[in-house]
């Protein structure tokens, strides 16, 4: 009996995270700001890192509690510090089943465009990575509702590490480089190690009108690059 309340207290918080997701994207319906005037959000990540983790499951997941979305272009790559090799092989920092989850989540924001189904699944996988669970990610499938087949289909037909590789040269084309995972960049500028204050950059190169609540009061706290030390 304790086990089955677990259980549905389990599925209950994912169902509560999936619903708040929505509302915000009715929200951002009304009050959105326009997609020019969005703030460009891009979080260069790799799935084991478990700063990468905490960072999603503990402070990105955030902006859609706060409404903060509606005024961010968010965009999540999965590849970090992988390196290519030859004919195109990938090795990932944590080992194999970093390269399979980098895959699965790139399959995820691929089969899944809205924003809400594929946080709300890479969500769901990275708090297993937070908890030292990781090899239940399949459970995710169930716990957020989504269907599992065409996250498969994409992995087991190749596509998954077409992607991949596309995130690769993406990564690898960042000006200036990247140097360690979590990167965070906003309107195309690093935070380094001040990646946590995230929001306070957003909220300050919002040009728009429809400021959100979530914005004020917010502190500005900038670590100068020369004072940076990489995370991971």
């Amino acid at each position: 009996m304790a086990s089955f309340r677990f259980v549905s207290l389990f599925l209950l918080s994912y169902l509560l995270l999936f619903s708040s997701l929505s509302s915000s994207s009715s929200s951002a319906a009304r009050v959105s700001a326009s997609a020019s005037q969005k703030v460009s959000l891009d979080f260069y990540y790799e799935t084991l890192c478990p700063y990468c983790s905490n960072f999603i499951v503990n402070y990105l997941v955030n902006i859609f509690k706060t409404g903060l979305i509606t005024i961010i272009d968010l965009k999540l790559v999965p590849y970090g510090n992988a390196k290519i090799g030859s004919n195109n092989t990938i090795t990932c920092q944590h080992g194999p089943y970093e390269c399979l989850l980098n895959t699965i989540e790139a399959c995820a924001i691929k089969v899944w465009p809205d924003l809400n189904k594929h946080f709300t699944f890479i969500n769901c996988v990275e708090r297993l990575v937070f908890e030292g669970k990781y090899i239940e990610w399949e459970s995710c499938f169930d716990k957020t509702g989504l269907d599992s087949k065409p996250i498969t289909d994409c992995y087991n037909s190749g596509y998954g590490k077409e992607l991949e590789l596309q995130y690769a040269a993406e990564t690898n084309a960042l000006q200036p480089p990247h140097t360690y995972v979590p990167w965070v960049v906003v309107d195309g500028q690093p935070l380094y190690d001040d990646y946590k204050s995230f929001e306070s950059y957003v909220c300050k190169a919002y040009k728009g009108t429809a400021v959100p609540t979530a914005c004020k009061g917010l502190l500005l706290k900038i670590i100068p690059k020369e004072k940076s030390n990489p995370v991971q």
